[in-house]
């Protein structure tokens, strides 16, 4: 089986070589979409982002971007904010479902791009697609074992174990966990639409910006905001740690673009564990444990790309 899945891989790598693959990237951000074209961040045929308004001009722009391009696609992947059906087998799958996101909730995102365009297409969460762009180009090579978060404007997470995107009931929900709200310290309510306080309600940009009452970017380095921050991130860490044992930690979203914030979470990761798990990989080696994307801005959307290469290699076993 090993040896099928390796020639298969091979024959794709020399179409690619050759120019006869190539694929579409989308990352469905709630805030902006952002659309490839090519095989990886190598060769990148063509880009654009836009901001993500609402479903029929966002997605119309993007099949405008694939549409007015003579390349012959062979698979789109979408890598997209959520929640998302993942269930094959479900009326919705393919949607957007119970978003916060204004005018998102219950959007056919898989259906719309497939039906216009004409092509094959793969779908997954953007953190997922992240983890992917980083497992195949980034700091997670080589890795079975590792979780990606995104703590921007709002808070996702995904990641592969054992080898595997993680899936199950639905797919990871990283940001919408509880944990410890010290209201004496912090009186902030949260603002999660639905569960006020969770580690998205207290942790994400907006909620930063909202409790402190002005703009996060704006907020100096030394700013009380930024300790409280690394608390709450670290809190979540502590417990996807004792959960999942992931081999190193990716941090990326707009947050974490903030120069202060790694050192500040790894000391309070440390802090909190207080060497219960006593690894050398936490315990003196913290800096290559929890680190922020090797690709940047770029993770999901070459994750996008992955999961494309993914669908084609799938469409070509049915052959």
């Amino acid at each position: 089986m090993d040896e099928v899945k390796q020639d298969k891989q091979k024959t794709t790598q020399e179409l690619e070589n050759k120019g006869e693959i190539i694929y579409g990237g989308i990352e469905a951000g709630g805030t902006k979409f952002v659309c490839v074209i090519g095989t990886g961040p190598s060769d990148l045929k063509a880009k654009t982002s836009f901001p993500t308004t609402i479903p029929a001009e966002t997605l119309n722009r993007t099949i405008e971007f694939f549409k007015k391009h003579s390349y012959k696609l062979n698979a789109i992947g979408i890598a997209s904010f959520g929640p998302i059906d993942l269930n094959t087998s479900s009326l919705t799958f393919g949607y957007i479902t119970s978003t916060p996101k204004p005018g998102w909730k219950n959007t056919d995102i898989f259906g719309t791009i497939r039906n216009t365009l004409n092509v094959p297409v793969a779908f997954d969460t953007d953190v997922n697609g992240a983890a992917l762009g980083e497992h195949r180009f980034g700091n997670a090579k080589d890795m079975d074992n590792f979780i990606y978060l995104n703590i921007g404007t709002g808070i996702g997470g995904g990641g592969i174990i054992n080898g595997k995107l993680m899936h199950g009931l639905l797919h990871p929900e990283m940001g919408h966990i509880r944990i410890p709200h010290n209201q004496k310290k912090d009186p902030f309510p949260g603002l999660c639409p639905y569960h006020k306080d969770c580690f998205e309600g207290l942790a994400s940009g907006p909620a930063i910006s909202r409790r402190w009452e002005k703009s996060a970017e704006k907020l100096p380095d030394k700013h009380p905001a930024w300790d409280l921050e690394a608390h709450y991130i670290a809190l979540a860490l502590v417990n996807y740690i004792c959960i999942l044992s992931p081999e190193r930690i990716i941090l990326g979203g707009g947050v974490m673009e903030r120069s202060v914030m790694l050192s500040l979470i790894r000391d309070e990761v440390q802090k909190l564990l207080n060497n219960y798990i006593n690894k050398p990989e936490i315990t003196k080696n913290i800096d290559d444990y929890i680190v922020t994307p090797k690709l940047g801005k770029y993770a999901g959307v070459m994750g996008a790309i992955v999961l494309a290469e993914e669908r084609t290699n799938f469409e070509a076993k049915k052959d």
